[in-house]
C-alpha cells in the first residue's frame, strides 16, 4: 500500500465500507502498513495467498488503481535497509503515488511510501533481493526526475 498523504488513509477506510466481510483493523501511516480481519474464505479462497491476492483485485478495482496490498514482510526489520530518493516534480499526490508504486513494486521491497510535500519517495529493501539501483531506474522508467539522496540502514 502506497500512502502519500495522511488524509489518504480516510480514503483507505472509507473504501472497506464497501467490503463488509473485510475489517480494516489499523492503517500505521509511518511504514505504510494496513492490518485485516477477515476470513479467507469468504474472499474467494480457501487459502490466504489467494485470499489476499483477490482482496487486492477488488481493492484495485473499487480505488480505480489507488490502492493496493501485498503481504506482511517476513524479513525482520533489522534485516531491512531504509532507502530515500529524493525527486523533482512532485507537484500532486497523484505524482507521489505513481512513484511509490513503481517502488513499491520492484522485488525486495517490503514497504514504501512518498511524500509529495518532501519530494521523497522512502522504501525498506531486503538488500538481497534489490538495491538502491533499481529504485532509481523504477523511478527513471516512470519518468520521475532524481535528485541527490541518502541510504540509512
Amino acid at each position: 500500500m502506497c500512502l502519500v498523504s495522511s488524509p489518504r488513509i480516510e480514503d483507505f477506510q472509507k473504501l472497506f465500507l464497501g467490503f463488509p466481510e473485510v475489517k480494516l483493523m489499523r492503517v500505521d501511516y509511518a511504514v505504510s502498513i494496513a492490518v485485516f480481519d477477515y476470513d479467507a474464505p469468504k474472499l474467494g479462497g480457501g487459502k490466504q495467498e489467494k485470499a489476499l491476492e483477490n482482496l487486492d483485485t477488488r481493492i484495485r478495482n473499487a480505488s480505480r488503481g489507488t490502492f493496493g496490498i501485498k503481504p506482511l514482510s517476513t524479513t525482520p526489520r533489522e534485516k531491512l535497509e531504509r532507502i530515500e530518493i529524493g525527486v523533482l516534480g512532485f507537484d500532486c499526490k497523484a505524482c507521489a503515488f505513481a512513484a511509490c508504486e513503481s517502488v513499491a513494486r520492484v522485488d525486495g521491497v517490503e514497504w514504501a511510501f512518498s511524500s509529495f510535500k518532501e519530494g521523497l519517495v522512502t522504501a525498506w529493501i531486503d538488500t538481497q533481493r534489490t538495491n538502491r539501483a533499481a529504485l532509481e531506474a523504477a523511478l527513471k522508467q516512470r519518468n520521475v526526475t532524481l535528485k541527490s539522496a541518502k541510504s540509512t540502514p
